[in-house]
């Protein structure tokens, strides 16, 4: 009988999902020749598969060699041919291809080599509109790698990997992928930027909002609203950290100017008395810290001709007897209050104020935030900065429209302008504004269930540590749990995974591994992978830039790729420069350089103008 060419070996040992197989003393490892295709045999991450009857089931090589023999063969133990298996799913004669297996190999049922035509029956032959192809199979060129956008999207994911490996490349190539707007006219995608590296290789479909926006460039200025935010999260950026009978104090008067404001805004849905601490309702924040201010500072004096016990508040008088300075509310200047004074006649003496609540130091810090420029786009949001008495010009909607609801299937929210030691609490309260906004309607059209929204949070481990429980965190944490039934999915990227919440990475069903050379990131992805393949994940120290070992939920296999990076124009700004390489730098900033090119003297005021204007794009504007 003529012996089938794929055939390599035979089941020798079987414990739960991992198999022992023998190979034959007819096999040649290394590389074999089927119809013109070529093939490894032996090596760590090929398939397999065993056919059993009306079944055959696929597994993938862990491990190759004498440590992969089975410990009860004592008389074969040292010999090195021997594959140790790792089983994933199982492929019905009529091509229907399932993860998990329904019945085990016994011994001596055989192995052969996964050809192509085997893999394009389990991946599929063409592009089916639920699967995207973000590149091709590493051992298998002809064959594209297809990621499942409903199980990518729905059970979140992870792209882990060090620096240099292709992270952001990876990244971009996958949202290419996925914001093909011939394939998919609604998708939207949402990316947390923090050094800004995503706009340059996604401005043709997306829209880009940043601090300090050049419009020039296609950018629109980047605003969070205040009042948007949560009581706790108002606090956290504004306060700090506060006692509970302050807290009281300042939820109290949050709720009351809330409430008065609402009576001028007239905000359809809206009742005045269910307004709460929490509802995102406009209110003038500099009028907050003015009555909390004079409610902290203030004196009192007798009133002139008045009883002993009819106060009013002890200004500073000038030499007409009027306050130098009753302060302005919206311009942050405090009124100027006279200093106690226990001695002299009895009209003329100046007690403290009987209400303060101990906050003055805090008080004086969210002062100092509200006369910072670098704090305008969250208590200066232009259109939506309330007046005194509350009222705005334009609602949330025109901004959430900006953020998830425009023409374009991407959005950037670079935050590389954001100050860095307020950046966590501005990434969370931004996930949970929005987050909050898709729950609530989850049922309308533009809902997450009719029309799911990916957000994809860059360099997450700068702000989910382990360490810490923060606003972000918290955030983060709730979609885990809870968005794959409002149709909010994440995309988690690290080049630290072993820095992120624990509890964070095991939700994210699928993870794409680049080059991790460290050995603690290397046990945390391998710990929240859904797949027991550790002698996959051993190949990850030398996986090439650009090459990633994907796993879970939204592959039909684990497979190695190599994911097709978008055109040069169109990569992040995030590649290494060039140390030597010729160029011209007459131009200013115009040409490439490297420590290869002859140089004449440099202007450096150019640096220092840039430096000033805390921006990387460089401007001829004066």
């Amino acid at each position: 009988m003529q012996r089938d060419p794929t055939f390599i070996g035979t089941v020798q040992d079987v414990f739960g999902a991992t198999i022992t197989v023998e190979l034959s003393n007819e096999t040649v490892t290394g590389l074999t020749f089927l119809k013109g295709e070529a093939y490894k045999i032996g090596q760590v991450g090929s398939f397999v598969r065993i056919p059993l009857g009306f079944v055959e089931l696929y597994g993938i090589v862990s491990q190759v060699g004498a440590g992969a023999a089975p410990e009860n063969e004592p008389d074969k133990q040292f010999g090195n041919r021997w594959l140790k298996v790792q089983l994933v799913g199982e492929g019905q004669r009529n091509g229907i291809f399932e993860r998990g297996i329904s019945q085990y190999p016994t011994i001596e049922d055989q192995v052969h080599v996964v050809t192509e035509s085997d893999l394009k029956n389990i991946y599929g032959t063409g592009d089916p509109q639920d699967y995207v192809s973000v590149g091709h199979l590493a051992s298998a060129e002809s064959i594209p790698a297809l990621i499942n956008i409903n199980k990518l999207i729905n059970r979140h994911s992870a792209v882990v990997g060090t620096t240099g490996s292709g992270k952001s490349t990876t990244v971009a190539g996958l949202l290419n992928a996925l914001s093909d707007t011939s394939k998919y006219p609604s998708s939207r995608v949402l990316i947390f930027d923090i050094h800004g590296e995503y706009s340059k290789a996604l401005s043709d479909r997306a829209n880009i909002f940043r601090v300090d926006a050049d419009a020039s460039k296609g950018q629109s200025e980047f605003y969070i609203p205040y009042w948007a935010l949560s009581f706790d999260e108002f606090v956290d950026i504004t306060f700090g950290k506060l006692s509970d009978s302050a807290l009281s104090v300042v939820a109290e008067q949050v709720v009351k100017l809330k409430k008065e404001a609402n009576e001028i805004n007239k905000i359809e849905g809206i009742e005045t008395h269910r307004i709460s601490v929490d509802t995102p309702v406009p209110f003038c924040i500099h009028k907050l810290w003015f009555e909390l201010h004079v409610r902290e500072h203030h004196t009192l004096i007798p009133r002139p001709g008045g009883a002993a016990d009819d106060l009013e508040y002890a200004y500073v008088l000038n030499e007409d007897g009027n306050p130098i300075q009753e302060g302005d509310a919206l311009n942050v200047v405090p009124p100027l209050f006279r200093t106690p004074k226990t001695s002299g006649p009895p009209n003329e003496r100046v007690q403290l104020g009987r209400d303060g609540v101990g906050v003055r130091q805090q008080l004086a810090g969210l002062a100092a935030k509200l006369r910072d420029p670098r704090f305008n786009f969250i208590f200066n949001p232009v259109g939506w900065l309330p007046d005194i008495n509350g009222k705005v010009e334009i609602d949330l909607d025109s901004l959430l429209e900006g953020w998830i609801g425009s023409d374009k299937p991407i959005t950037i929210l670079d935050l590389s302008g954001t100050p860095s030691l307020t950046l966590t609490q501005i990434i969370g309260s931004l996930i949970r504004v929005i987050y909050d906004a898709v729950f609530w309607a989850r049922n309308l059209s533009d809902g997450g269930r009719e029309r799911p929204l990916l957000l994809v949070l860059e360099e997450a481990h700068a702000y989910l540590n382990k360490e810490n429980s923060n606003t972000a965190s918290s955030a983060v944490k709730k979609i885990a749990k809870e968005g794959r039934k409002y149709g909010v999915g994440m995309m988690i990227i690290s080049q630290r995974p072993s820095e992120i919440d624990s509890t964070i990475l095991s939700q994210c069903g699928t993870i794409f591994a680049l080059r991790l050379t460290n050995e603690a990131d290397r046990g945390h992805v391998m710990s929240a992978a859904s797949d027991n393949l550790k002698g996959i994940f051993e190949m990850l120290p030398i996986l090439r830039t650009g090459e990633a070992i994907v796993v879970g939920e939204a592959v039909t296999l684990p497979i190695r790729a190599l994911i097709k990076p978008p055109p040069m124009n169109r990569r992040p700004d995030s590649v290494d420069p060039k140390v030597v390489e010729k160029g011209n730098w007459d131009d200013g900033f115009d040409g490439p350089g490297g420590w290869g090119q002859q140089r004449s003297p440099s202007n450096y005021s150019a640096m220092v103008k840039q430096w000033r204007m805390q921006s990387p794009h460089y401007s001829n504007k004066n």
